[in-house]
């Protein structure tokens, strides 16, 4: 029997197993994360999910055995007092059900896993923790929320709201020697939590945003190693973030504010002797509003006096006889909840290019990349001096910053300097789009390395990698990595400069999907379908921003219909039946709501935004006035209710809702057979008045009757590539279906050349001019630069599935979510010569690395253990296809010829294919 050994990662609820065989190691550099060992879950029965790594082919799981314990000590024993499963006979190695003693409150949680291969037995030697939250609304009574609920000098309440951050502290005296200690906090809008001076965890703008009328995170932190025996100091400082909200006394009727900072905390700690003691937040904890954050507004920027500094203010023995009492205060009106997704954090750094002075005697300094973050400063000067660094994403002929864009955000940051030698200085509670920022009050020019550029976003791993013959189709591609990273603010946002950064609903419609194969984003978007359920109206309605920090309920079909791809593609990605599950009752009510006040003669009548931002006709317009370009709004809402019918059939199935199939089944036969009567031109074999978009939705959602299919198909073909001469022409809905229908109709060369093209309107046309994330307008250089963002990522549509599915050949089968099973059909013949991606899925790398040229095919795959692949190859000669040196036959692989391709079913392992 060959040997495995073990690494593992917990995950939540996921770990990895790295595996080493015939005692080669394999080294694995897994970071596809969902929550690593995590603290304060709110679930009492989690899944479990774990990754086999292994250096030989055909690995297939064949059954399991978790251990979970009470203690570490009893779990190295073998002894799984809470939950021993026995031997299961399984392939399941994703999304396993806890199944053991009910859990409870704070409960610690050790377990590990014995895996049984047709290889061999798998043996962890590494162990996983996870520990439950405080579950109950009840088990917070005796904690109390602190603050202080007023202005102070400087600050103010209106449209460009000012506050000064707040600073407390707590001595505590623990008599005993601390065998653990935890600690759980609500710090709201924002907070940084101390102990004895040091700052406990390395997230950054924590927690995660919400309505807190709705749900309130709290966030849980192991905290044994930074107490004593005997005095300790607790400190927190109090931002602002989205409780606090940017404009405050200012359409109340539109933004949702909630109140001044608060907080609430409570330190458990367990002695050596058993014993144990609760530090809760009450009204003898201090509190200043007097310290150096003079401001922080995430629109406007932080304000920072170095000068009233509090040295060891979070120390002991600090002199706080200055301090007032904490003040008891009004608890924000949510539900208290663990946070299950990433907290942000500084992910990377930048290093500025360039700095050049302006005649005005500021300098320019150039980050090189469009970036979302913050700006590093290291200055020396004297007391009182003040550094200024306002932030922008591009310039003016002049060289001067281009703000309009921006509207009224300040997106400015002011350091106060104490004097005495060299300062560093980074913000605590903003963030700013910007590449370029415009620095005053230097006395001598600055050098590059008074700066350094801090990336924040959300602590969730790339694991996407994509490279391909084609410049152009690479750079977009590293575009869309720096707007889908910076726009991950623990929701998922439109923009991060100017003064929106709100979470609308159609921006991630598809894109989610897209994303997905970049990031890790399946904690992200479950914690956003939350936020959207919190946000529902009691009769059903959806907003088009969730959570509705903006009070935008406006009742159309495409925006609030995220909440039911978003869910597919958590289903279909990370094999999630779970979210599914959970949010079924949400999406069947807002489902029913449409039905009842929007279906007329079975058309969907309400449409808001239409096609939004199709290109222009001309370069200088912002939205197109030439009415051939616009789609009928009723044809959209109407083609995309029925697609989500589709989407809740299948829902309802996972979901057991069997009543509901027979409903759904019913009105999408109908809706089809009202939407063809009313929209179909049998003279023309198009759709309304045949634009991309309104011949595009019917084929892609399988309105179109079959025999007439391609008929319609090459209505679309010459509508992209004779009329628009091979240019999108799509707004942000076709866009998210055009680059895979062409593919899957036979037209992928068609679709390369929208996605390689350099002139208007395309995204190399965005490269060519300087772009280095995605824009908001197709035109956005020309058109109104005001109107602007420059990091958007909307308009991407389904050009990053298009290119792992259709270009790389890295789709998961939709009979089996999750890339249980991967099909590899890349479309060899599309325009390039050479792909070169991976994807780190829920159950390990997957590769395909192909090259072609007049001599054949080379085509490096990896395929994880205890998963399987159909491979597709262009050619329907065996004898001209051999894998891994081996000649392609049947005694060895299991193949089938499908139009002029063989299909191969291959096992897991690294395969090495030539086709002559």
């Amino acid at each position: 029997m060959k040997k495995f050994f073990l690494h593992l990662t917990l995950i939540i609820l996921l770990f990895t197993i790295s595996v080493k065989a015939q005692n080669k190691i394999i080294v694995s550099d897994l970071k596809c994360e969902m929550l690593t060992n995590p603290e304060g879950i709110d679930v009492l029965q989690p899944r479990l999910s774990w990754k086999i790594k292994a250096d030989i082919n055909d690995v297939k799981q064949t059954a399991y055995q978790i251990i979970a314990s009470s203690s570490l000590e009893k779990l190295n024993a073998g002894n799984g007092d809470l939950w021993d499963s026995g031997k299961v006979q399984s392939d399941a190695s994703i999304n396993v059900i806890y199944n053991g003693k009910k859990l409870k409150d704070r409960q610690d949680v050790y377990w590990k896993v014995t895996v049984f291969t047709n290889k061999g037995e798998i043996q962890s030697k590494e162990n996983a923790h996870f520990s439950i939250g405080i579950l109950t609304y009840a088990d917070w009574k005796s904690t109390r929320w602190i603050g202080y609920e007023k202005t102070s000098k400087g600050d103010s309440i209106s449209q460009y709201s000012r506050l000064s951050a707040r600073y407390l502290r707590k001595e505590i005296d623990l008599k005993k020697k601390v065998k653990n200690a935890k600690v759980y906090i609500m710090g709201m809008g924002l907070y940084e939590l101390y102990i004895n001076g040091n700052k406990i965890g390395d997230q950054v703008l924590a927690p995660v945003p919400t309505d807190y009328t709705k749900n309130v995170k709290y966030n849980v932190f192991d905290v044994t190693s930074q107490l004593q025996e005997g005095k300790n100091a607790l400190g927190t400082i109090l931002g602002n973030g989205r409780f606090f909200t940017m404009r405050q006394d200012y359409k109340p009727y539109k933004i949702k504010t909630f109140g001044y900072p608060k907080m609430a905390l409570q330190l458990f700690v367990e002695y050596t002797d058993g014993s144990k003691d609760v530090i809760r937040t009450d009204d003898t904890w201090k509190i200043t509003t007097d310290g150096p954050i003079l401001s922080n507004n995430e629109y406007d920027g932080e304000e920072y006096d170095a000068g009233k500094e509090m040295k060891g203010w979070n120390t002991i023995n600090f002199d706080d006889k200055k301090w007032l009492s904490a003040e008891y205060v009004q608890e924000p009106g949510g539900f208290y909840e663990g946070q299950m997704s990433a907290n942000m954090k500084v992910k990377r750094e930048v290093k500025p290019i360039s700095i050049k002075q302006t005649p005005k005697g500021t300098y320019i300094l150039d980050m090189g990349q469009n970036m979302v973050g913050w700006l590093q400063l290291k200055v020396k000067g004297n007391a009182g001096d003040r550094i200024t660094m306002k932030f922008a994403e591009s310039l003016q002929p002049d060289g001067s910053l281009y703000i309009a864009n921006l509207r009224d955000a300040k997106t400015t940051d002011i350091y106060t300097l104490k004097g005495g030698g060299e300062e560093v200085w980074e913000p605590r509670f903003v963030f700013h789009g910007f590449r370029f920022v415009e620095i005053s009050g230097f006395k001598s020019k600055p050098a590059l390395e008074n700066f350094i550029g801090k990336v924040v976003y959300d602590d969730i791993a790339t694991i996407g990698t994509f490279d391909s013959s084609n410049p152009i189709m690479n750079q977009i591609f590293k575009n869309a990595w720096w707007g889908i990273s910076g726009n991950y603010k623990g929701m998922p946002i439109d923009c991060p400069q100017r003064n929106e950064r709100q979470p609308w609903l159609g921006d991630r419609t598809t894109g989610a999907y897209g994303e997905s194969f970049l990031f890790d984003n399946q904690t992200l978007y479950a914690k956003w379908l939350d936020d959207i359920k919190y946000s529902q109206t009691q009769d059903g309605g959806l907003p088009d921003v969730a959570p509705a920090f903006w009070r935008y309920y406006g009742d159309n079909v495409t925006w609030p219909g995220t909440y039911i791809t978003v869910a597919d593609m958590l289903y279909q990605q990370f094999g999630d039946k779970k979210v599914v599950e959970k949010q079924y009752p949400s999406m069947k009510k807002w489902m029913d709501y449409m039905e009842e006040n929007y279906l007329v003669d079975d058309i969907m009548t309400k449409d808001k935004y239409g096609d939004w931002c199709v290109p222009p006709e001309s370069l200088e317009l912002i939205r197109s006035k030439d009415p051939s370009r616009l789609t009928d709004g009723e044809l959209i809402s109407s083609a995309f209710y029925y697609q989500l019918l589709n989407i809740m059939r299948k829902f309802a199935v996972i979901a057991n809702a069997q009543n509901d199939i027979k409903h759904y089944d019913e009105l999408a036969s109908r809706i089809k057979k009202a939407f063809n009567a009313k929209y179909f031109n049998a003279s023309k074999n198009n759709y309304a008045n045949n634009t991309v978009t309104a011949n595009l939705l019917p084929l892609t959602f399988g309105m179109v009757p079959k025999e007439l299919e391609q008929k319609v198909f090459e209505n679309l073909v010459y509508e992209v590539e004779v009329t628009k001469n091979g240019h999108v022409s799509t707004g942000v809905i076709g866009t998210q279906f055009l680059m895979r229908t062409l593919t899957n109709f036979g037209r992928g060369d068609l679709a390369f050349k929208l996605a390689s093209n350099k002139t208007y309107p395309s995204w190399g046309y965005m490269v060519e001019n300087g772009a280095t994330t995605i824009w908001e307008l197709w035109n956005g250089n020309t058109a109104d630069p005001a109107m602007n963002s420059q990091n958007h990522v909307m308009l991407l549509g389904d050009l990053l599935i298009w290119y792992y599915e259709n270009m790389a050949g890295i789709k998961s089968n939709p009979e089996t979510p999750g890339f249980k099973q991967i099909i590899m059909k890349p479309d060899f013949n599309a325009g390039l010569t050479y792909v070169n991606a991976s994807y780190e899925s829920v159950y390990g790398t997957i590769k395909s690395d192909w090259k072609k040229d007049k001599k054949g095919l080379v085509w490096n795959i990896a395929i994880p253990a205890n998963t399987s692949a159909i491979i597709y190859l262009p050619t329907s000669e065996a004898p001209a296809v051999s894998i891994n040196k081996q000649k392609l036959d049947k005694t060895s692989y299991t193949y089938s010829i499908e139009k002029n391709q063989i299909a191969v079913t291959l096992s897991s392992g690294n395969f090495a294919i030539n086709v002559k």
